[in-house]
């Protein structure tokens, strides 16, 4: 019997071509989306933890505490070899005429934990050298060899209380004595890039040595300045879970974390602690493997049942039914695996030219330079591809074994219209399947939100299959009856519209399957496109609460350490910066905020407070949720200082200036920093008259990335000693990430248009051979060949328009349901309609329905009506 299976396959090598190609693209796509989600996570890893470089540990910490002798113990531990704090400080460095506030790092003791590069010159060697960002140094106009000065600020304690002024010392702390600067002179050796982004915040970050660093810090050494993270060198083969726990045992104030862990950690910062892009990764494996086991169902289907005569054939020389199915299933299993290799290959090939693209497109995103191909990624494609094949045999075998041969050897006859009984049980089982369905999938949200995210997840994909596959079951009944419905439409504007509605309506099994293998292709290229769509919205709000302000331009702290005032000339050289949409000034002064009881000793109490109109605050800022409730009279402080104070929203607060007046304001509560606290500008001019505009907040205008117009405001004061912190670079940075996912999203949309168009083409190609006879006998009696070619193409896009049509809504609603039930835990769910892909999915669809036609229009009207009449 498998020399028959072998020997059928062969003769019938065109029909199965058809079908392996959908079997092929299907698993190609499953492939492609598991790689697609490796990448997603590698990438988004990756930028989140650029700061920490090659490192294979992570010490972490709220804040980070290590002394000398632990950081000792840790480089001891077997298999370190190297362990070094991330340290970051401030200098102002000038030449010439140009002056810039810099960032700066500690040169690494090992390359593996340096995130930035040298381009030229090398790394700083001994103090007084100093390596600068390539667009640092351009700013600076200085290169490698040049000297440039630093300028840090020194408090210097002074015993004699009675004549000093009263400073605040580096670790925050208030006491008596003088502030000064220091001009040290540095040596540039090198030029750095940023390629990871790991100082994307700050603009990139100069490198010094530990000495520099302490000093600019104001520290007697590096020890005692608070390092933002430890990061550890592990030597080759050294077991990284043995290592771990040596060094949490050397250091037991640290977190010790693995990169992705470090990762894992700060997304759950970002989303609220609910890992979305694993969930998107997941959900669109899910998604992929459900649409391509329709598609490959539907197709292999139709295949099997055009084989029903010669299966009856064998039936009649003696095969019996076993060896029917038998025979079914060993071809099923043969063209399945098949075509899962080479859609295997192709989808792995597929993934790799798409990070090649994206690699060479500049999107300043980590991405890795090959694909990952995992035991998982292998396994999933070959199972799927030839386990659906073999199942989608199983019912068309089974029927065919059933059929007796004498039955089966009759010419066949034109399918009717459904019998009754079985279109009410196949009405009942799909309406119970898409109601239960649809349950399921609103029931995903609320156990996301209680905090069952893979588990909600886990429901809503399941009541997604389930109901669609209640659709689809469902779609012989109600698919030709929409068809029809427009049919008749089109029936008014000729004889070739009139037969093609009618033809449509001939049998609607054959309808429903060839406008159901474009609405499962759109169904899926929708749903995506619109989760898409609100993901990048609702993520993008987040971004925008995190952010809210886009660019911060600060005068230096004075010789007191208060806030300094602002040259007169650096608003307006920024607002005229291309790209800047509004800048507000702000005046700040330090302030004191007492108790309702008027006391005021703790520590919590000293405060920066920034004085800012409410309507001023909705102009700058992207998200000013966080000042409802602010008005004139009110005092916005951080819950924990209210707690620390004894407050409640609304209760008394006294709020006196360092060298002003004082004055009681109500308490509103918000998220604010705790070291901060706004008031309106009426009040602060109570409390503090001579206070000076000492910052500036900037709102960039959308119409160019922030990565051009943050440094063109860099430029616009390069000659002005001011301090800018670029919170736009960090959030266009995250964008950026998204935006990468998103592409990553789109080429597997292009996968799912290739998907349906072959599902069209193979549907609609078998149904125009079918009817050669019936298209001959339309020749015969006077129909031309511009007529019966025009007749199957509005046919196709008859059928392929309305599946394209059913597919967007179905698509809609999955896509915003996916949505809510992924991202409900960031925040409120914004749901977008992408207006432009929905539309190309609709042309494409046309397209598709038109092309399915051309080649079996072209072959009917080419044959002439006496020949397509003999054939059998």
């Amino acid at each position: 019997m498998l020399r028959l299976t072998l020997a059928q396959m062969r003769r019938s090598l065109g029909r199965l071509t058809s079908a392996g190609i959908a079997i092929a693209i299907g698993t190609a796509f499953v492939a492609a989306t598991l790689l697609a989600g490796g990448v997603m996570t590698r990438s988004s890893f990756d930028s989140v933890t650029a700061l920490y470089a090659h490192a294979d540990l992570v010490g972490l910490g709220d804040p980070v505490t290590l002394t000398e002798s632990e950081l000792a113990a840790v480089r001891r531990v077997p298999g370190v070899e190297a362990a070094q704090p991330t340290i970051i400080v401030n200098a102002e460095l000038r030449h010439g005429g140009a002056r810039a506030w810099s960032a700066a790092a500690v040169v690494s003791t090992d390359p593996r934990l340096e995130p930035q590069v040298v381009t030229s010159g090398a790394m700083p060697a001994a103090d007084g050298q100093i390596a600068l960002p390539a667009k640092l140094a351009t700013r600076l106009r200085v290169g490698v060899g040049d000297d440039l000065t630093a300028q840090r600020s020194v408090f210097t304690p002074d015993p004699d209380a009675a004549t000093a002024t009263a400073g605040t010392s580096s670790d925050g702390a208030v006491g008596a004595g003088t502030w000064g600067t220091v001009d040290d002179t540095m040596t540039v050796v090198g030029l750095l890039d940023d390629p990871r982004g790991a100082y994307v915040q700050t603009g990139g970050a100069a490198v010094v040595t530990a000495a520099d660093a302490a000093r600019w810090a104001g520290a007697p050494s590096i020890s005692e300045v608070t390092p933002e993270a430890v990061v550890i060198a592990l030597a080759p083969g050294t077991d990284v879970g043995t290592a771990r726990a040596a060094i949490a045992a050397a250091a037991p104030t640290l977190d010790v974390k693995t990169k992705d862990e470090a990762a894992k950690a700060k997304f759950a910062e970002i989303t609220s602690g609910t890992d979305v892009f694993m969930g998107l990764v997941l959900a669109f494996a899910a998604v992929a493997l459900v649409v391509a086991s329709l598609v490959i169902s539907n197709t292999f289907q139709v295949l099997v049942a055009q084989r029903t005569r010669t299966l009856a054939l064998l039936r009649c020389v003696g095969a019996d039914k076993r060896q029917l199915r038998r025979s079914v299933l060993t071809e099923a299993v043969i063209l399945g695996g098949v075509a899962s290799l080479v859609g295997l290959v192709t989808g792995v090939a597929l993934a790799q030219i798409a990070l090649m693209v994206l690699n060479g497109m500049s999107l300043d995103v980590p991405l890795p330079g090959t694909v990952s191909v995992t035991v998982w990624v292998v396994v999933a494609p070959m199972l799927l591809g030839t386990l659906v094949t073999v199942v989608a045999a199983l019912v068309p075998a089974r029927a065919a074994s059933r059929v007796t041969p004498i039955s089966a050897l009759r010419p066949a006859e034109a399918p009717g219209g459904l019998v009754a009984r079985g279109s009410r049980v196949r009405l009942a089982f799909a309406s119970l399947l898409t109601i239960g369905g649809v349950a399921l999938l609103f029931a995903g949200t609320p156990l996301v939100n209680r905090g069952d995210e893979l588990l909600g997840l886990g429901v809503a994909v399941l009541g997604g299959a389930v109901s669609f596959v209640g659709v689809l079951i469902g779609a012989v009944l109600w698919i030709p009856q929409v068809v029809s419905l427009v049919g008749r439409t089109l029936a008014r504007t000729g004889t070739s519209a009139r037969l093609a509605a009618a033809n449509t309506l001939r049998n609607p099994r054959r309808t429903a399957a060839t406008s159901t293998a474009l609405l499962i292709g759109v169904t899926l290229v929708a749903m995506m496109s619109t989760g898409a769509a609100s993901a990048r919205t609702t993520l993008g709000n987040s971004l925008d609460q995190q952010y809210p302000v886009d660019v911060m331009v600060s005068a230096v702290a004075d010789t007191s350490g208060a806030p300094g005032a602002l040259p007169a000339g650096v608003e307006p050289a920024i607002t005229r910066v291309d790209g800047v949409g509004s800048v507000v000034p702000v005046r700040t002064t330090g302030a004191r905020l007492g108790t309702p009881s008027g006391d005021a000793t703790d520590a919590t109490s000293w405060v920066t407070v920034r004085g800012l109109a409410p309507q001023d605050a909705r102009t700058v800022m992207r998200s000013a949720a966080m000042f409802d409730g602010f008005a004139d009279g009110t005092v916005l402080i951080s819950p924990d200082v209210a707690k620390s104070l004894g407050v409640s929203a609304g209760d008394a607060v006294p709020v006196s200036a360092t060298r002003g007046q004082s004055t009681t304001l109500r308490a509103v509560l918000g998220d604010v920093p705790d070291d901060f606290a706004f008031v309106t500008p009426s009040a602060l001019q109570q409390i503090a008259p001579e206070a000076a505009v000492s910052e500036l907040w900037v709102r960039l205008s959308d119409k160019e990335p922030a990565t051009d117009v943050v440094p063109r405001i860099q430029d616009a004061v390069a000659e002005t000693t001011v301090d800018i912190t670029g919170a736009a670079l960090a959030r266009a940075q995250l964008q950026r990430v998204i935006d990468t996912l998103l592409a990553i999203v789109v080429g597997l949309l292009a996968v799912a248009v290739v998907i349906a168009l072959v599902g069209v083409a193979n549907t609609l190609s078998l149904s125009v051979l079918e009817r050669r006879r019936e298209s001959a006998t339309l020749r015969a009696i006077g129909l031309s060949r511009r007529q019966l070619r025009w007749m199957l193409a509005i046919e196709g896009m008859l059928i392929a328009g309305i599946g394209a049509v059913l597919g967007t809504g179905l698509g809609l609603l999955y896509g915003w349901v996916g949505a809510a039930t992924l991202l409900s835990t960031i925040g409120p769910v914004t749901l977008a309609v992408p207006w432009r892909d929905l539309g190309i999915v609709l042309v494409v669809a046309l397209a598709a329905g038109l092309l399915a036609s051309v080649l079996p229009g072209r072959a009917a009207a080419r044959t002439s009506p006496v020949a397509a009449l003999a054939v059998d």
